[in-house]
C-alpha cells in the first residue's frame, strides 16, 4: 500500500482524536456484534462486553502488533440455535468453549508445523461451499423473522406489517451498501436497524417503555458456569460446533491476508498465524465464561481501517473499552432489546446472503474449477447435504447436524478423491512460509 497511514500500528493518537477515532471504529462493529445475540437469544449486552474483553486479549496476545477488532460470529448462529434446542442449560456457552479450545489446538499446530496441512485440509474447495450452506442454511431464519409476528411460536401468525418494515429495512440498508460513500459504506448493517427501528416505530410495532424503565448502570445478564448452569460436555455440542470452528480458522487466515495487504505489514509471519489464531480462541473463551457468541476478526474491521487508514492499535483498544462500557449501559441494552424481529430479518435477509455468496466468491476468487468432476462432486455434495438438512444419529443421545455433516463429508472426499492438486484451483494461496522456524515464539 503507498498510501501513508492516519496513524500506524503503534502511533498514539492525542486524547480527542483517540476518541473519536474508537467511537467511529465500535460504529463500524456495533450492528453486526448485537445482531447475532439478538437473533440467537443471547444477551446484546453480554455480547458488547465480550467483544470488547476478547479484543483486548487479542491485542495482547498478538503482542500489540495486530489491529484487529473482534465481535460476534455469523458462521455460528445456527450452530447456537440448534445448541439452544437440545434444552440444556448453557450449552451454546459449553460449545463456544470448545470452539476456543479448537483454535488454541490448531493455534499449537500452526506453530509446530506450520500452516500448509490446514490449507491442505480446508482447501477452497470444501470452504467455499460450506460457507454457502452456512448462509443458506440461516436463510429461513431471515424470512420467519420478516413475515411473523412471533417467528418462534407454534402457530405462525403472517404479518403485512412485519414484512412491510422487513422490506423497508432492507432496501434502506441495500441503499446504505450501494450508494453511501466512505465510512457510511461500512456501516450499512447499523444504518438499516436504525432506519428499520423508526420505520418499525412508525408502523407502531415498538414497545419504547422498556427504555424509559431501564437503569443507566445495570450490569448485563451474564451466564456463568456453575453459578448460572452446570457445564455438561456431550458428543452433540461437540458435532454442532466443533466443524464451524475449523471453517472460521479458514476465514482467519484470509482476513489476516487481506489485513496485512491494507496495512502493509506481514501479519501472517510477524507477529504469526499462531498467536492472531491464538487470540480468537482465546476472546471465544472468554465470550463462553460470561454467556457471550464466539468472537472473530470481522470484514469490517479490515473495511474501516482501509478507508480511515487509522491503523493504531490504541484506536482499536479504545473502541473495546467502550463496547464493554456500553454493555453496563442499562438504557442502551433495553433499546437493543425493542429492536423488532422484522428490523432483524429485513437486515438477515441480505447479510445472510452475502455469507452464502462470500463462499461462492472464495471459489471464484481462487478459480478453483467446477468443470473438473472431483471439484463439481465435492462442492455439489456438500451444498445439498448442508441445505437439505441431513443429519446423523449415532446411538439415542449423538446426533452430527446438517453443517457439520456436510463440512465432515466434504473434508473426506477432498483427502480420497484424485486429483488433489486442482482443491486450491489456479491462484496460488501465500502463506508466505508460516513454518515454525520462521515465527517467532
Amino acid at each position: 500500500m503507498n498510501q501513508k497511514p492516519v496513524l500506524d500500528v503503534h502511533e498514539k493518537p492525542e486524547l480527542s482524536k483517540w476518541l473519536l477515532f474508537s467511537i467511529q471504529h465500535l460504529f463500524a462493529m456495533f450492528g453486526a456484534t448485537v445482531l447475532v445475540p439478538l437473533l440467537t437469544g443471547l444477551s446484546p449486552a453480554v455480547a458488547l462486553v465480550s467483544s470488547g474483553l476478547g479484543t483486548l486479549a487479542y491485542l495482547l496476545i498478538t503482542r500489540g502488533q495486530i489491529p484487529a477488532y473482534l465481535g460476534s460470529s455469523f458462521a455460528f448462529i445456527a450452530p447456537i440455535i440448534s445448541a439452544n434446542a437440545l434444552g440444556e442449560p448453557g450449552a451454546a456457552m459449553v460449545g463456544t468453549f470448545l470452539a476456543g479450545v479448537v483454535y488454541g489446538i490448531v493455534a499449537l499446530l500452526i506453530k509446530s508445523f506450520g500452516v500448509d496441512w490446514l490449507l491442505g485440509l480446508l482447501p477452497p474447495v470444501v470452504v467455499g461451499p460450506v460457507i454457502i450452506v452456512i448462509g443458506l442454511g440461516l436463510a429461513g431464519v431471515a424470512i420467519n423473522n420478516s413475515m411473523y409476528v412471533n417467528p418462534g411460536a407454534a402457530e405462525l401468525e403472517y404479518s403485512f406489517t412485519h414484512i412491510s418494515v422487513a422490506l423497508i429495512t432492507l432496501a434502506i440498508t441495500i441503499f446504505s451498501t450501494i450508494f453511501l460513500k466512505g465510512f457510511f459504506k461500512i456501516i450499512p448493517i447499523l444504518i438499516g436497524i436504525v432506519g428499520g427501528y423508526i420505520t418499525a416505530y412508525l408502523f407502531g410495532i415498538v414497545n419504547f417503555q422498556p427504555v424509559l424503565d431501564a437503569k443507566w448502570i445495570q450490569a448485563p445478564e451474564f451466564m456463568i458456569p456453575f453459578a448460572s448452569y452446570t457445564p455438561s460436555v456431550s458428543m452433540a455440542i461437540v458435532a454442532i460446533m466443533v466443524p464451524v470452528a475449523i471453517v472460521t480458522i479458514a476465514e482467519h487466515i484470509g482476513d489476516q491476508m487481506v489485513l496485512s495487504k491494507v496495512t502493509g505489514k506481514n501479519f501472517v509471519k510477524q507477529p504469526g498465524l499462531h498467536r492472531s489464531i491464538a487470540g480468537d480462541g482465546v476472546a471465544t473463551i472468554i465470550a463462553s465464561l460470561i454467556g457471550g457468541p464466539p468472537n472473530t476478526t470481522y470484514g469490517e474491521n479490515i473495511g474501516v481501517l482501509a478507508i480511515t487508514r487509522v491503523f493504531s492499535v490504541f484506536v482499536v483498544g479504545g473502541a473495546a473499552v467502550l463496547a464493554i462500557c456500553f454493555g453496563f449501559v442499562g438504557k442502551v441494552s433495553a433499546l437493543i432489546s425493542t429492536i423488532p424481529t422484522a428490523v432483524m430479518g429485513g437486515v438477515s435477509i441480505l447479510l445472510f446472503g452475502i455469507i452464502a455468496s462470500s463462499g461462492l466468491r472464495m471459489l471464484i476468487d481462487n478459480k478453483v474449477d467446477l468443470g473438473e468432476n472431483r471439484n463439481l462432486i465435492i462442492s455439489s455434495v456438500i451444498t445439498i447435504v448442508g441445505v437439505g438438512g441431513a443429519f446423523l444419529q449415532i446411538g439415542e443421545n449423538i446426533t452430527v447436524p446438517s453443517m457439520a455433516l456436510a463440512a465432515i463429508i466434504g473434508i473426506v472426499l477432498n483427502q480420497v478423491l484424485p486429483g488433489k492438486e486442482h482443491a486450491h484451483g489456479e491462484k496460488e494461496v501465500d502463506t508466505t512460509k508460516t513454518s515454525h522456524t520462521e515465527e517467532s515464539a
